[in-house]
């Protein structure tokens, strides 16, 4: 049997580290957090969480500079099956960044009616009775 002491130090990392789309939303609404989206160029333009900058896989060594360091970044990509904002998380933070990975992604922000931005329009798709409170 695993050692109690390691599975609940392995859950207290991942509730420090990981932030779900509402407390994303709150925190960023609040201006303590910036977003990063973490996909291709491509994926960016199909839509991406309104506020948030753009800093695809391949552009992290010269975007690095560019982040800001007096706020908190949370990291996205696709959804969960996507790690792309693992490795940029795992750069960002040995860079000396404070990262957070935003559990879900890009689908979850979506599916819980927050704002996203496509070609400059920003809107809201209806929540997603799954995933949120409201019916």
């Amino acid at each position: 049997m695993t050692d109690l002491a390691a599975r609940l130090a392995y859950v207290d990392a991942r509730l420090a580290y990981e932030i779900d789309a509402v407390a994303a939303h709150d925190a960023m609404a609040a201006g303590e957090v910036v977003l990063v989206d973490t996909r291709r160029l491509e994926s960016w333009q199909h839509g991406h969480i309104a506020g948030a900058v753009h800093l695809p896989k391949a552009e992290i060594a010269s975007g690095i500079a560019t982040l800001p360091r007096d706020r908190t970044l949370v990291v996205y990509g696709w959804g969960p099956g996507c790690n792309g904002a693992t490795s940029t998380a795992r750069v960002l933070l040995a860079a000396g960044l404070d990262v957070r990975e935003l559990l879900g992604g890009y689908e979850y922000w979506v599916r819980n009616g927050f704002e996203v931005e496509v070609a400059d329009v920003v809107s809201r798709a209806k929540p997603d009775p799954l995933v949120t409170a409201e019916l």
